[in-house]
């Protein structure tokens, strides 16, 4: 596992904690005022349910969703791949960017993993990171309490350090969605949040022009950006619409002076 980090409350966290403490007192103190001291909490509880939906906000924790300033500084985006590995997909990925000598990280299902080991140690091996991606990819992720976060982040964790040899050091919600209870596990587990700059849409358009679009306009340096080679929308040519978008992303990169990066020349936060 990588180092485990020291858990620091968010200023939202912190107001939360002092308010549940506040309204428990209050009640005590004067309990015919419990109907507004349960109001402040249940209101507060909807902005962190919120905020949770929200996946590039960091006020529930650290971010990530660019790339620190000295990598923006050397012209670098970040480019990742998102709900794989996929057999009809993942391998053909790896050979357009061996193309270009393009870098990704591939945030990895542990259960699809499973399935597909030599594809996982074959993204290692051309010189691309896996990072984790929950073990199954639960849909009610954000509603999970810590020993189901503990236990679908840790599952994962295990497999992919097994695989590759070397434990993730980065991690993404399914869907980017969370709640208040993710961050301490992950500072415990050594693993960082990170999300997009900008996403592609690719698992539900199914046109490449218009993923391309959105990844592109106003694309710069320390971008951070998402595709899928697991759960991938087919374009009209019935390929993923993630293969008929990245040359002429690769492309528009090279064009506009920039290199496609993994996360794993990130510094440890």
């Amino acid at each position: 596992m990588p180092d485990r980090r020291r858990w620091k409350p968010s200023p939202l966290i912190r107001g939360s904690m002092a308010l549940h403490a506040a309204a428990a007192l209050g009640a005590v103190a004067a309990p015919a005022g419990w109907p507004w001291a349960l109001a402040a909490v249940v209101g507060n509880h909807a902005l962190l349910g919120a905020v949770g939906l929200w996946p590039r906000s960091g006020l529930l924790g650290p971010n990530l969703t660019r790339l620190p300033a000295a990598n923006a500084g050397l012209g670098q985006v970040g480019l990742c791949f998102d709900d794989g590995p996929d057999p009809a997909v993942t391998p053909a990925v790896l050979d357009l960017l061996d193309a270009t000598g393009a870098k990704a990280s591939f945030f990895c299902i542990g259960d699809r993993a499973a399935l597909h080991p030599g594809i996982v140690r074959d993204i290692v091996r051309r010189g691309h990171g896996v990072e984790n991606h929950t073990r199954r990819h639960p849909k009610s992720f954000a509603t999970f309490g810590p020993s189901a976060i503990r236990r679908e982040v840790g599952e994962a964790q295990r497999l992919l350090h097994d695989l590759t040899g070397r434990p993730p050091r980065f991690f993404k919600a399914p869907a980017g969605l969370r709640n208040p209870l993710l961050e301490p596990v992950l500072a415990e587990m050594g693993l960082r949040l990170t999300t997009w700059t900008r996403r592609g849409y690719d698992t539900v358009w199914r046109d490449p022009a218009r993923v391309t679009r959105r990844l592109t306009r106003g694309l710069a340096a320390g971008d951070l950006l998402m595709l899928h080679d697991g759960s991938a929308a087919r374009a009209a040519s019935g390929r993923a619409v993630a293969l008929e978008v990245l040359p002429v992303l690769l492309d528009q990169l090279s064009t506009r002076g920039l290199t496609a990066v993994s996360l794993d020349g990130v510094p440890n936060a």
